[in-house]
């Protein structure tokens, strides 16, 4: 049986890569066991086509099962019912393929609709952008809630309002009394029923109300030290920040500057932060191309030396930067953590063309 995929850097053996090449040829297993079986043998360096022509399995069919596969076994991992397990692998390789777009955390009760309504790949991925589209609204609209079951019935309740063509909100209706997961909902769409000439009293509109869902969003706000060359003290003398719950409030000196940076894992990390800046002809490993500038993210909290970092050291009371195959013997002031390119821009026109931005 194929097992689960391996990280990129695993490389199967010779009598591994052949029996998992034989066991895609005869098909053996399911095709989640297929799914990852191809991601195995491309992460150990075999190509789409090698493996279409060891095993049948085109391009386009390698895709869909390997990112099905990964949709499985995330909806696996949240402990759901073996019957909807069995379902998944019934096959329904076409179905999870189109909720890939969902979170982890969606995609179990996604898989629960499509089992209950039956739906084929066309339906799933019509209730995985509804899903998507719901999720992103300000606030949950009256009537409906977050079941997946609601959110396409929201969307053929707006979708039917908007119709005038009686065979089109009818059919609309139809669909949404079809999803419709809550009592609520179902009322709603129901009173469209009720009146299929009078449009409805106008309401006031939602509020713009937002949630951070994802810590990325979140930006850190970090001290800046200054530009190399830097004095070492001026490096040191920094402040700083302290962030107050639960909107991240930040009170700084006066005469503080910041720059804010993604919360991203090693920026989390970070136990006292601080921000310098250079340019890419100027660092250790010089970056080919034109000389830019780069914001450098420094922990002054971390000054014990290894040697798979770069640190900041004290050079004559200068700040400077490098690798040291041994400690050094100069204080350390802070290990990098990151160093970070501006946002580049193509082709600046752009902002004044919008039509060439359409892709």
């Amino acid at each position: 049986m194929i097992g689960q995929p391996q990280s990129p850097e695993y490389k199967l053996s010779p009598e591994e890569t052949d029996a998992l090449f034989r066991s895609l040829l005869h098909k053996e297993g399911t095709w989640v066991e297929w799914g990852v079986g191809c991601q195995q043998l491309q992460q150990s360096g075999h190509s789409a086509q090698e493996i279409f022509e060891q095993t049948g399995f085109q391009t386009a069919q390698q895709n869909m099962i390997i990112v099905a596969a990964q949709v499985y076994q995330s909806i696996a991992s949240s402990g759901v019912p073996e019957d909807l397990l069995a379902y998944c692998r019934g096959p329904r390789s076409d179905v999870l393929y189109e909720l890939r777009i969902l979170s982890h955390s969606q995609r179990a009760i996604a898989a629960q609709v499509c089992q209950a309504k039956s739906l084929e790949f066309d339906g799933a991925k019509e209730l995985a952008r509804a899903m998507q589209e719901f999720a992103r609204l300000p606030q949950i609209p009256d009537g409906f809630t977050e079941h997946p079951g609601d959110a396409v019935a929201y969307q053929a309740w707006r979708s039917a309002k908007q119709k005038k063509d009686l065979q089109d909100r009818t059919r609309l209706i139809a669909k949404g009394l079809k999803f419709a997961h809550s009592a609520t909902a179902r009322q709603k769409i129901e009173q469209l029923l009720s009146d299929l000439t009078t449009s409805p009293t106008k309401a006031a509109p939602l509020l713009p109300l937002y949630r951070y869902d994802e810590d990325t969003n979140v930006p850190l706000l970090i001290p800046v030290a200054g530009s190399l060359p830097l004095e070492s003290d001026r490096l040191l003398s920094v402040p700083p920040l302290k962030q107050a719950s639960p909107f991240n409030l930040v009170t700084v000196a006066a005469a503080t500057s910041l720059v804010p940076l993604p919360s991203w894992q090693n920026v989390l990390t970070a136990g006292d932060p601080v921000v310098i800046f250079h340019q890419t002809d100027q660092l250790p490993q010089p970056i080919p191309g034109k000389p830019e500038p780069v914001l450098i993210l420094l922990d002054r909290q971390q000054t014990v030396w290894n040697d798979n970092s770069y640190f900041a050291v004290d050079a004559d009371g200068k700040v400077e930067l490098g690798w040291f195959a041994e400690a050094p013997i100069a204080k350390i002031l802070g290990q990098v953590l990151l160093v970070m390119r501006p946002k580049k821009i193509l082709d600046e026109n752009n902002l004044r063309e919008p039509w060439q931005m359409d892709d």
